[in-house]
């Protein structure tokens, strides 16, 4: 073999390696809109490595858009939710249009934590899902010139930052009370909301401070229910919280970064079609499209989530098993 077919052939395979570390869903021929999402899943109990790759196939193979997936793994590729301190790919945040952000209690290294503080600094939007009010946690590296985004840090750190919430505590019972969406008469008719009538979802309804930030914008709120099924009834001792929010949030140099937070938004809780929808939904008015009147939500290929829980993650799924 020619010395330098052989460097292609090594140079080749180097790529292949590097790219199977994130997973990238392109849209169909034809269809593009010319935004590019980047998911970043790293949880350890509601499989975002789940979830996320079905909301990047829908985004991409419904709406045109470019959707790359992130995920917590070991370093042989394995996806391992429990690795708080691996996640490949976060300089591709300075591609993206939009950041979908579904962490909890990362610890990542400075250089790609650059990353993830630069594109906050950019001003461009994110969605913040569920335990990414508490998306990091600095206990290795207390040093860090980002442990101030820890969510023990004053403030709140990140959540305190952004959506003006950090991790505050179970409103519902956690396993045995499901959430029912209730939207926000104030906002029935915002775009986000476009089509999205019944939200259901078997994670509970988590509680908010009292110095919940007045300046959001609330499009739904979390009903606690009596039980774990859709047509369980509502628990009515315990008050509404918010669910879903908008805020817009001080960025770099004087810019402004639209940031909506969903505290439902688990695996599980994606088999709810009008949730699924809401998150396109958002995906289109964050980054500056039209919002269809009812957004094709189809689920695309196989979906059937985990149930939601510490360590109950697919064992041995590779980065690759989830390629288009």
């Amino acid at each position: 073999m020619k010395p330098w077919i052989a460097l292609i052939a090594v140079v080749s395979l180097q790529l292949a390696a590097r790219a199977a570390e994130w997973v990238v869903y392109e849209p169909k021929a034809g269809t593009a809109n010319g935004k590019h999402i980047v998911m970043m899943s790293g949880d350890e109990e509601y499989r975002s490595e789940e979830g996320l790759p079905q909301m990047g196939r829908i985004l991409s193979q419904r709406h045109g858009f470019k959707c790359t997936v992130l995920f917590s793994q070991d370093a042989d590729g394995t996806i391992n939710p429990n690795n708080q301190t691996n996640v490949p790919g976060m300089h591709l945040l300075s591609t993206a249009d939009l950041v979908i952000n579904q962490f909890r209690f990362r610890e990542l290294p400075d250089a790609d934590m650059k990353h993830f503080v630069d594109y906050l600094a950019s001003g461009k939007p994110m969605i913040v899902v569920r335990t990414a009010t508490h998306a990091f946690n600095y206990e290795r590296n207390k040093q860090s010139p980002y442990a101030r985004y820890s969510w023990t840090a004053s403030g709140g750190g990140f959540g305190g930052m952004t959506v003006g919430e950090t991790w505050t505590y179970h409103h519902g019972n956690h396993g045995g009370e499901a959430t029912r969406g209730v939207i926000d008469g104030k906002h029935r008719k915002h775009p986000i909301l476009n089509a999205v009538t019944d939200v259901f979802g078997p994670t509970d309804v988590y509680g908010v401070n009292a110095d919940f930030p007045s300046d959001a914008a609330v499009l739904m709120h979390g009903q606690v229910l009596k039980g774990m099924k859709p047509e369980d009834g509502p628990n009515l001792s315990k008050a509404i919280m918010p669910l879903v929010w908008l805020r817009e949030v001080p960025a770099g140099g004087g810019k402004k970064s639209m940031v909506l937070c969903s505290t439902i938004g688990a695996a599980t809780d994606l088999l709810s079609e009008d949730l699924r929808r809401l998150f396109v939904n958002a995906s289109f008015h964050l980054t500056g499209l039209e919002v269809p009147k009812k957004a094709d939500v189809a689920v695309v290929g196989e979906f059937k989530p985990s149930a939601f829980g510490f360590n109950t993650y697919r064992k041995g799924v590779k980065v690759s098993d989830h390629a288009p």
